[in-house]
């Protein structure tokens, strides 16, 4: 989906997001009620048909049967036909005829034919043709339609992160609320814990963690103290900041994201639709053959036998299996994804996935799991113990960290102890008494602000890389806990099988450049890079795509969405983020790296299925136009339209059954 417009507000993207897919809505549903009005007028048009009636061996007519089956044939015509005569006119204003010209002319031509031969002697009618025609147009506009819809703007999403309201601390101390809007650089705000930051600035008073995951993809909180720079959007997590604003509004980080997106979604570009194309080569051969038929038949023959000819060239030209050649294998492709947990939002990138040369994954959440879990515990005397005294303290708090660690005790046997005279250190840890002895846990700044020391056993862990939980009893530190972020159980074997499938990986994270390269190599990962910004993993994506290759990106976080929509392929671990589902153009319900694979394998079969009815659809024109066009009537052999009729239902047949067998692929 494409914007022309300026990221102005909230409320005008909002806006502007809600009309788009209302058009998208109503489009969907006209062709819906256009088809199912067409189907009821086309029962009786061929209830009056006599070729029907032959075929099927009954008789049926009524008074002014021709009137009758004219003005039905009318009503289809302008009703049903009128998308494609509208959308007719765009494409040939572009230059580019396709689908919706050869749709649009042989639909022109059967009726118009059809009502001068009810004034003209030996004339044959195609009324029943055109009707169905119309029809099967219509049912496969719809599911394509359908199919598509949804591929929706990620601005709405990005907009609802941003804080509406902040507490801003005038001259005289006091507090005053007001809006995000009505600050200004180098105005104090008071942000309290579990609220988000409502603009980037730089903390004054106080310390605190905050969650900056959504925007570095850092799966363990930060710590802040006075002189930290903090950013929109992130959540203060347990303790109360005074923070100086320095940058507000569209200056902020955040809304230079959401600039990224709105760049991003205006840039992309989509590969024209293979049906259209073929449609288009169709139109320029049905033309220029019908334009020959009516030459030479002119010459060689009568006026109205010229005219016969050429529109029985137009006419078995016409797409009736064409335009279902696509639509079908979608349809089916659509539901046999969903079965395996991948959703399909924009069908070309879809398309695209099955060239993809490079996939590009985040760490957090995508590759891992995205939540901290105890990785070990070090304990020189006991483990019982130091755990015990651990989740003693840590039983009452709702910070992730504590949650990890009581789960790991919980899941050792160990229950907590009542705590007495507890003391919380925001952003540092907390303190109490806990069977007599007085117990502190907490991280880095916990050791510095105690001016706790470190038994020689456990120096070797305060450079670790994993987030640490150091617990003291009497002063003296008894061991530490150390949380990582777990790797995904599927993700090392969807890694070997995109590699077996010919396809480079990478990692891009935010995350620091030794747990990066730690996960890329137990993964088996290509390439990585690390400590990465948004708007620099979206500079590394171009640079690959620069190279020649088709590139996908794997994402679940809000830092991903610039990335999402900046690959050739988006996609979304259902897990994560709405913003990033919103960005993608395939979702992933499962968070299963190997559901990728599965993508990759199902859009090289859906292509291949698609080409397979394509030649189905249109092939058959190669053989049957030059023989309506009659270049084999000296030896008498012409092919009369109602042949032609025939040969285009035999091939929608076969395009229908074809597309069935799309779901054997593995």
């Amino acid at each position: 989906m494409k914007h022309d417009h300026e990221h102005h507000n909230g409320d005008g993207d909002a806006n502007m997001h809600d009309h788009t897919t209302m058009g998208h809505i109503h489009h969907m549903e006209d062709m819906k009620r256009r088809f199912i009005v067409s189907v009821i007028v086309t029962v009786p048009i061929l209830l009056l048909s006599p070729m029907i009636q032959a075929w099927f061996g009954f008789t049926l007519d009524v008074p002014y049967r021709e009137a009758v089956v004219f003005i039905l044939s009318t009503f289809i015509y302008l009703y049903g036909g009128k998308p494609f005569l509208t959308m007719t006119v765009d494409e040939i204003k572009s230059r580019k005829p396709g689908m919706m010209t050869l749709i649009s002319m042989a639909i022109s031509v059967a009726y118009f034919y059809s009502a001068m031969t009810l004034v003209m002697p030996d004339g044959k009618a195609f009324f029943w043709e055109l009707a169905t025609l119309i029809d099967i147009m219509l049912i496969g506009h719809y599911i394509e339609a359908k199919s598509v819809l949804g591929a929706a703007d990620a601005l709405q999403d990005l907009v609802k992160m941003m804080p509406k309201t902040a507490m801003r601390v005038a001259k005289d101390g006091t507090l005053e609320e007001v809006t995000v809007d009505a600050l200004e650089k180098g105005d104090t705000i008071l942000v309290r814990p579990g609220e988000k930051v409502p603009a980037d600035g730089e903390v004054r008073e106080g310390e605190s963690m905050t969650d900056e995951a959504f925007l570095t993809g850092e799966s363990k909180p930060i710590y802040k103290k006075p002189g930290s720079r903090v950013y929109m959007g992130s959540t203060n997590l347990d303790g109360a900041l005074r923070i100086t604003i320095t940058k507000s509004g569209k200056e902020s980080y955040l809304s230079q994201v959401i600039a990224l997106v709105e760049e991003a979604q205006r840039s992309r570009s989509h590969t024209q639709d293979l049906a259209n194309r073929a449609a288009g080569w169709l139109f320029y051969a049905a033309t220029g053959v019908g334009a020959v038929t009516f030459a030479v038949w002119s010459a060689i023959a009568s006026p109205m036998d010229a005219v016969l000819r050429s529109v029985t060239v137009l006419i078995i030209a016409c797409p009736h299996a064409l335009g279902l050649a696509v639509p079908l294998v979608v349809a089916i492709t659509t539901s046999m994804a969903a079965k395996r947990g991948i959703l399909i939002r924009n069908r070309q990138a879809f398309e695209t996935l099955k060239s993809a040369g490079a996939i590009c994954f985040d760490k957090t959440g995508t590759i891992t799991e995205g939540k901290l879990a105890v990785h070990e515990v070090v304990a020189p005397e006991s483990e019982a113990a130091l755990l015990r005294y651990a989740v003693s303290i840590e039983q009452n708090s709702e910070h992730i960290i504590a949650k990890s660690i009581m789960a790991y005790a919980k899941s050792k046997g160990v229950e907590p102890q009542k705590a007495k005279n507890f003391t919380a250190y925001p952003g540092i840890g907390a303190k109490a008494i806990v069977e007599g002895h007085t117990v502190m846990v907490g991280g880095p700044q916990l050791l510095n602000k105690e001016a706790l020391q470190l038994p020689e056993t456990l120096r070797q862990y305060e450079t670790s890389e994993s987030t640490k939980v150091w617990v003291a009893v009497d002063g003296k530190v008894i061991g530490v806990i150390l949380l990582t972020d777990t790797i995904r159980e599927t993700s090392v074997e969807a890694i070997k099988a995109l590699q077996s499938l010919g396809i480079e990986t990478w990692m891009l994270t935010g995350d620091n450049e030794a747990v990066a390269k730690e996960v890329a190599k137990a993964c088996g990962i290509d390439h990585y890079q690390a400590d990465l910004l948004p708007d620099q993993k979206l500079n590394i994506i171009k640079q690959i795509h620069d190279e020649g290759k088709i590139v996908a990106m794997v994402g679940d976080g809000i830092n991903d969405a610039p990335s999402l929509l900046t690959a050739d392929i988006g996609i979304a671990i259902g897990a994560g983020t709405d913003i990033a589902i919103e960005s993608a153009d395939i979702i992933l319900t499962k968070s299963d790296l190997m559901s990728v694979v599965h993508a990759i394998r199902l859009s090289r079969a859906t292509y291949k299925k698609m080409v397979q009815n394509l030649w189905w659809a249109s092939g058959y024109n190669i053989v049957a136009i030059p023989l309506a066009a009659g270049v084999m009537a000296p030896w008498g052999i012409v092919v009369d339209p109602a042949v032609g009729a025939v040969l285009m239902s035999v091939s929608t047949v076969v395009v229908a059954l074809n597309a069935q067998l799309l779901k054997r692929a593995p």
